[in-house]
């Protein structure tokens, strides 16, 4: 037998001798309940109280563990008090889970009314400084040597009525901090020795400020940078309002209403909306109460702020403004068209918005631009063929002809729609015998009168009158024709001084008649003239009528055959392509796609070019398209006038000008 055999043999002998033991004791165990069990049964019987079921159940449970012990089993030793008190330390029972819970909520009702005894004791400690400011508890040491500590004295009664001097007109004076760190007036700051905090010393000897003191300068600093808007300071300057409370039912057992209640009430009180729907002066703006805002001649104050969407995949060729709306529409030979929302960030998540596209296919866009009165747009190319876009319901309509002026109108480059929403005017195509411009009904789009001027080499450009009766056509040639839509008639000509050339021609401004006489070429003031040559005529049309007024002349119109124009700018070199008038008269924009940055701003009615603006880093580019917008819907910026300008690389740039 060998070695790893006999050790075999002899732990399976240990292992069945212990096995063996064990069985024994519990044997013997066994038959020592047996017997305790017999002796207790003889005791009862003895006695008479045993019963049946105890009988029954002291039965089967020798006979279990007489089961258990034949089979091998382990049967489980009493427990004694120690191990029972450890399970009970460490798992617990019901009875002293109760117990806790019963100590537990004595416990707690003990610590709130101990609380309670605190509080109203700090409460009468700390009641004469309740009413003390924060400037009360400091004071400023000048000679920037020493730490200000604590104030020596306190002044409660002055303290309960003063105020902080930096917000005394604001909604801090009348409102409680929702937080006050006392760990502030422990915190120093060094104003000295960081750069960007020398700004917030009072003195040049000051360095070291207390935590509260440099909270109430960067406050200070932040309202120089940043002021108060104007609404804000409206409703501050409004008394408050109390809140107004509903009638109690039944039984006034709610008089007893802490008076802490009641001052918590008036600070959340607001106007009833009832008040708020009865005057809305406040979320429009009135164009009688608008500000005249007037631009200084010498310098014009301007700021570039967000484009206007992305660029886009063409040159920027038509820009127009809604004439009430804040809505600006851009387009060019991509043939889309982007409507977008002009609205600063904030409010809206995003400036200037994309509200909505429209693409053509095959029709690059010349002219896009809005009907003043409805909803409708006009887009129009060098197409025979133009739409119109209605927004409210979406649908699109091709006019495909001008019936009984097909040979005369093969394009609609040139679309004009008339400011009193009666007329669209489109410009002739055909050259030969003098320049032609038709004019349609608004409403039904349907051919309503035609004008022809004596220019051998066509119309350059045409403009309506502010009042939309008549029109102002300029031929190539420098011959400008006064047309008069109602009549059909012509009531005036003259002749553009020294033109060669001419290409674009813009009316703006009112002009104030006086007298009973009306205006036979229109109610516009200013006409400036552009020709291929970069030279820009600028007539005053004032005068003309003032002269024609004062005279009493019996000639029908006012017009002088050959004016002297008020002022001749020569600043462009190259043929003038955008002149723009902004709503007010007071600036006319001039510019030419043929040159890189060939863009001023003439102020009126001074005439004076700007020489502060454009400088060498604005960003221009080729100028394709100019527009002035109107006075933004946010009331208190009545004085802010917004000019977008599109470029030849897709840009739509955005300025403001300010008076």
């Amino acid at each position: 037998m060998s070695g790893s055999s006999r050790v075999a043999t002899k732990s399976r002998a240990k292992t069945a001798k212990g096995w063996s033991g064990k069985a024994e004791d519990v044997q013997s165990k066994q038959l020592s309940r047996t017997s305790k069990s017999d002796t207790a049964k003889r005791q009862e019987s003895d006695v008479g109280h045993v019963s049946d079921e105890e009988e029954d159940s002291d039965v089967d449970g020798g006979l279990h563990d007489a089961s258990m012990a034949q089979n091998g089993g382990f049967i489980e030793d009493e427990k004694d008090e120690a191990e029972l008190e450890l399970e009970r330390l460490v798992f617990g029972d019901s009875k002293g889970f109760m117990d806790s819970v019963k100590a537990f909520g004595k416990t707690q009702d003990e610590d709130e009314v101990m609380g309670d005894e605190e509080q109203a004791e700090e409460g009468a400690e700390e009641e004469p400084m309740a009413d003390l400011q924060d400037q009360d508890l400091f004071f400023m040491d000048t000679t920037g040597t020493t730490m200000p500590t604590a104030a020596t004295t306190y002044n409660v009664d002055q303290g309960a009525d003063s105020s902080d001097e930096d917000f005394s007109s604001s909604a801090l004076s009348r409102r409680k901090f929702a937080w006050q760190d006392s760990d502030d007036e422990r915190i120093s700051v060094s104003l000295a020795t960081v750069p960007k905090l020398r700004k917030l010393r009072v003195t040049a000897d000051e360095d070291v400020v207390n935590g509260k003191e440099y909270i109430k300068r960067l406050r200070k600093q932040f309202l120089v940078l940043h002021p108060t808007p104007d609404w804000a300071v409206e409703a501050r300057q409004q008394p408050p309002t109390k809140k107004r409370r509903l009638s109690r039912q039944g039984d006034e057992s709610g008089s007893d209403i802490s008076e802490a209640d009641d001052d918590e009430d008036e600070e959340l009180a607001t106007k009833p909306l009832s008040d708020l729907l009865r005057n809305a002066a406040g979320l429009v703006r009135s164009g009688a109460s608008t500000k005249v805002r007037k631009l200084r001649p010498e310098t014009v104050d301007i700021q570039r702020i967000k484009d206007v969407g992305t660029t886009q995949p063409s040159s920027v060729d038509s820009i127009s403004f809604h004439p009430t709306l804040p809505l600006l529409l851009t387009s060019g030979p991509s043939g889309t068209l982007y409507l977008h929302h002009i609205v600063p960030s904030p409010p809206a998540t995003e400036a200037n918005p994309l509200l909505t596209s429209l693409h053509l296919k095959k029709t690059p866009l010349a002219t896009t631009a809005f009907h003043p009165i409805d909803s409708r747009i006009f887009l129009s190319g060098r197409r025979r063929y133009f739409h119109v876009w209605d927004l409210s319901s979406g649908k699109v309509e091709k006019v495909t002809r001008v019936y009984g002026q097909a040979n005369e109108q093969k394009s609609m480059e040139v679309l004009k729609p008339s400011p009193c929403g009666r007329w669209v005017a489109l410009k002739g195509s055909r050259r030969k015998g003098g320049g032609i411009v038709n004019i349609l009904s608004a409403s039904t789009l349907q051919w309503h009168s035609q004008l022809r001027i004596d220019s051998g080499q066509g119309v350059a450009d045409f403009a309506w009158w502010r009042t939309g009766d008549g029109l102002t056509i300029v031929g190539k040639n420098g011959e400008v024709t006064e047309w008069d839509v109602q009549t059909e008639t012509v009531t005036g000509r003259w002749v553009d001084a020294g033109a060669v050339g001419t290409t674009v021609l813009a009316l703006g401004g009112k002009l104030g008649i006086e007298g009973s006489r009306a205006a036979p070429v229109g109610n516009d003031r200013w006409v400036a003239i552009g020709s291929s040559s970069g030279i820009i005529n600028i007539y005053d049309r004032g005068a003309w009528y003032k002269s024609w007024t004062a005279s009493d002349s019996t000639s029908p119109s006012p017009c002088i055959t050959n004016p002297t124009p008020t002022r001749v700018l020569d600043q462009l070199t190259t043929p003038v392509s955008s002149l723009v008038f902004s709503p007010d008269a007071q600036l006319l924009a001039v510019a030419s796609k043929w040159k890189r940055d060939a863009f001023r701003l003439v102020h009126l009615p001074t005439c004076t070019v700007y020489k502060n603006w454009p400088t060498a880093a604005t960003p221009l580019g080729r100028v394709t398209g100019v527009a002035f917008g109107g006075n933004s819907d946010v009331k208190g910026e009545e004085d802010v006038l917004k000019m977008v300008v599109g470029n030849e690389a897709g840009k739509v740039r955005m300025w403001e000008i300010r008076a």
